[in-house]
Order: C-alpha cells, then sequence, then structure tokens
C-alpha cells in the first residue's frame, strides 16, 4: 500500500529520515531513550534540526510524509486520544488537524496522491480492512473496485495522468492477483496471479469471530476450518500471533491453510496487548504476560470448545516468538488445556531475555520493562512470569524450534528450558537451526521445520502428515 511514493525513507543510526517534496531530508523520527519517539523538522539542508512532536512509550505515531508545499507532515499520532488518528502536523505551529479518527479502531493505512500530495482514502482493519474515500474525485472509483471482488483492494501505482491504476486484491483464499484498472471505462485488466499453482488446491475459508473474555474484552479472531469435514470435534491448533505488539488479520496465511490442509481447525487471537484496536486494548496487556493475555487464549480455546468445533483432548498451542512464549505459557501454567505445543524462537525467562538486549536496542529495552516488568527492581515478578521456573509442571509434548544465530531471543533461551526439562525427565524435541535467526528464513529449513512440526502434530492430535525427506513417519496420523 502507499505509504510515500514521493518521500524516500531512508534508516539511518536511530531515525527514520523523510525527503520532501524537493528531496531534501527535512523530517525524521528518532528514538527517545524511555522508548518513545521524537519527529524532528528542519527548514533547509542546512538549518539545525528541532523537535516538533515527541511521545512517550504508551502512545503510538508514524510519519507518512510530507504535504504538496513541504509545510506540513502527514502522520498518525495517538496523544490525547485512544487511537492512532489521521493529523495534519504543520511545521511552523505544531500544531496538529485530525483528518481521520475512530474511538476504537488505530488508523491501519492511508493513499496520498503522489503529486499532489493530499490523501485521498483511509483505511480501517476491524474483521477486514475497509477504506473510505476523503477525495471525492475517487470515491466511485473506490465503490467500484470494492464491488468487483469479495476481497481486500489496494491501490499499488498509478500513471502520471492519474487515469491507469495498478490494483491488488487479496483474500483468505486467494494470495494476490494484480489488474490494471481504468478510471474513465470503470473497468479492469487482468495482470497476473501470485503464487498461481495454488489455484489447482481447495483453500480453506478463514473466518472472522468475535470472542469475549472473562472481564469482557471482545477479542477479534480468526478461524479456519479443514474445507469438506464437518467442524465438529476437531483437532484445534491455537497459533498465537508474536510481537506481542502485533495483529493478526484476515488475508490469505500460509500456515492457517497448511494447517486446515492436515485436517486442523486453526484458531488465531488478537489477545490484549495486540496492535490496531486503540491504546486502551494496547495497554491491557501492561505486565499481564502469562496472565490476562494468556486468559484470553484460554478463554477462546473454551469458546472453540463450547461451539462444539474443537475436542477438547486434542488442543495444542502453537507460535513464534512471543507466540513461542505463549505456547510455553500454556504447558506451564494451564498444562491440563493442551495435549501438545510448538515452541518458535520464544523466550522461556523473561529475565534473561531482558539482559539479553543489546545497548543499541535501549529504547526497545525501556520500552519492555515500561509494558513487561523491570528485572532491576521487581525480578520475582517477571520470573512468576517466567515458564523456565515451572518446567517441572509441564506433562504434555514439546517441540522447540531456535535459530543460532537470533539477535532477539538467544539460542541461550530455547535450551536452558530443553536442559530443565531433560533434567526432570520431561519429553521434549529440540531442533536447532545453525544457519537461522529469528525465524526461518531458507526454504531448505522452512520445509524441515514444517515436516518436523506436522509429524509431531500428526503423533499427538491425529491430524495428517506428510514425511519430508528422512524425517519422522507420520505413525499415529488418524485424520
Amino acid at each position: 500500500m502507499l505509504r510515500d511514493s514521493v518521500s524516500l525513507l531512508k534508516h539511518l543510526d536511530d531515525a527514520s529520515r523523510i525527503d520532501d517534496p524537493e528531496m531534501r531530508i527535512r523530517a525524521c523520527q528518532s528514538a527517545r531513550e524511555d522508548g518513545g519517539f521524537t519527529i524532528r523538522v528542519r527548514e533547509t539542508v542546512t538549518e539545525p534540526w528541532r523537535d516538533l512532536a515527541t511521545w512517550g512509550p504508551e502512545d503510538e505515531g508514524h510519519i507518512y510524509g510530507f504535504n504538496r508545499e513541504g509545510t506540513a507532515l502527514i502522520v498518525g499520532l495517538s496523544t490525547e486520544a485512544n487511537t492512532l488518528e489521521g493529523r495534519l502536523l504543520d511545521l511552523a505551529s505544531g500544531h496538529s488537524t485530525t483528518f481521520a479518527s475512530r474511538d476504537d479502531l488505530d488508523l491501519a493505512d492511508l493513499v496520498v496522491h503522489p503529486v499532489e500530495r493530499v490523501v485521498q482514502m483511509v483505511g480501517y482493519n476491524r474483521h477486514r480492512m475497509e477504506w473510505t474515500a476523503l477525495d471525492p474525485r475517487v470515491a466511485e472509483d473506490l465503490a467500484t473496485l470494492q464491488a468487483m471482488e469479495d476481497a481486500e483492494f489496494h491501490l499499488v501505482s498509478r500513471d502520471l495522468d492519474d487515469r491507469l491504476w495498478i490494483v491488488l486484491y487479496v483474500s483468505d483464499r486467494e494470495p494476490a492477483s494484480y489488474y490494471l484498472y481504468d478510471r474513465q471505462k470503470r473497468e479492469r485488466a487482468f495482470l497476473f496471479r501470485a503464487r498461481p499453482a495454488l489455484s489447482q488446491y481447495t483453500l480453506a475459508e478463514m473466518r472472522p469471530v468475535e470472542i469475549r473474555a472473562r472481564d469482557g474484552l471482545n477479542l477479534v479472531s480468526y478461524l479456519t476450518l479443514p474445507p469438506g469435514i464437518e467442524p465438529r470435534g476437531l483437532p484445534l491448533v491455537l497459533n498465537v500471533h508474536g510481537g506481542p505488539w502485533a495483529r493478526d488479520t484476515w488475508g490469505y496465511d500460509p500456515e492457517a491453510q497448511w494447517l486446515a490442509n492436515r485436517g486442523y481447525a486453526c484458531l488465531q487471537v488478537n489477545y490484549r496487548g495486540s496492535t490496531g484496536f486503540g491504546k486502551a486494548f494496547l495497554h491491557a496487556a501492561d505486565r499481564q504476560w502469562s496472565r490476562k493475555m494468556h486468559d484470553d487464549l484460554i478463554d477462546a480455546v473454551q469458546w472453540a470448545i463450547e461451539q462444539g468445533i474443537a475436542d477438547p483432548r486434542r488442543v495444542a498451542i502453537y507460535g513464534g516468538s512471543y507466540g513461542g512464549y505463549a505456547a510455553l505459557v500454556g504447558v506451564t501454567f494451564t498444562p491440563e488445556v493442551f495435549a501438545c505445543a510448538v515452541d518458535i524462537v520464544g523466550p522461556s525467562s523473561l529475565r534473561t531475555l531482558l539482559a539479553s538486549i543489546p545497548p543499541y536496542w535501549e529504547p526497545l529495552r525501556k520500552l519492555f520493562i515500561s509494558r513487561v516488568g523491570d528485572p532491576e527492581t521487581e525480578p520475582e515478578f517477571l520470573d512468576s512470569s517466567s515458564p523456565l521456573y515451572r518446567a517441572d509442571k509441564i506433562v504434555a509434548p514439546l517441540l522447540i524450534a531456535q535459530g543460532a544465530n537470533d539477535p532477539r531471543v538467544k539460542q541461550a533461551e530455547s535450551e536452558q528450558i530443553v536442559q530443565a526439562m531433560r533434567e526432570r525427565g520431561k519429553e521434549v524435541e529440540y531442533v536447532l537451526f545453525e544457519d537461522e535467526g529469528h525465524g526461518f528464513a531458507r526454504p531448505e529449513n522452512r520445509l524441515r521445520f514444517y515436516g518436523i512440526a506436522e509429524g509431531f502434530l500428526a503423533r499427538h492430535l491425529g491430524g495428517r502428515c506428510e514425511p519430508v525427506g528422512e524425517e519422522q513417519s507420520c505413525a499415529g496420523q488418524t485424520a
């Protein structure tokens, strides 16, 4: 999606620097020591920088670019509001004018005219991305494009006359289809499809659902079911997103499709702390790792069981990074809920995780401290939320996968809980990828990991499995 087609975004040191319409670097967003950020500007390239706006770790902010005259910045800011709002920030006065705001959702995206530098559309995403035209010149185009297909629409590029647009459609069963749209004719012509080989397969529908947590919070979630199978008493994989300051969205999700193809219901939950739903929802997760954040996941599992979708004896928890931590929490804090768990590069101790953050990530460390806890003043509190110190509670089979070169979650985070489990005679399968970091990027490693993971799930949940190379067999599969 168009973020700033004229301005050039550079990442230099601790700042994101923005060019004005004349290609002069005149704005930057730099990290503060406390985990917040400051927008700094200058009138010309020879004048000194000055602070224009600043916010702490409790707020969010983004720079989208300059207006046409170079006198104001198009920004997203949540200061003095519950949500990220679209604002025009005047460089001379520092005053801002709000052009897009909702009480319940953060601004998710926007479209800026590449020459005139005016905001033409804004997007908000609760269940799916929904666009609103602010510029009446594109209102009919937006309505036409949205009516053409039951999918999310994105404007990728346009010609200088603004007659021809390249548009992208994404849906749960279609990774990406590109079209050339003629604004005069109100017609589109197909260009190409990403991953065309998938067209021969029956892919699964991703259904948005809202689940009410025990304290009343509504959790926007996504349920993907195996196609052609009655959704009753299925093995369930609770697939927990990382971050945790991120979110799951509707659309084509390779892991959800993989799990559904293997016979599992896949449930993805935007637990408290997920982004996009405003500051109150985000900060409802502060100091709640292993506590209310985990309660949200358990409440979602209970919902799936009460709906008759999930077999309570065949529930797995699976995830990477924070999702890996959540998987470890699942089998240490609520061992009775899960039949097995898969942890991918997840931290096992919050204290050692924070201690391993390098000095050049100090603002990130301060953000973690403000939202998770301080290892210097409250180590016992962090330990009380750390799976490492509850390894004796684990009864479910556990698969742990780690990259040896992970700069965020060190190899030691996985190995210390593996050691603790083996010392107690607990079942654990540990896979170390010597040439990977925070997640697995190399195709051969991804194939190997997913082969191991689906074999593990098949043995403990009874889904389908396809052996990869000389990896373990799929003995025990029943679906």
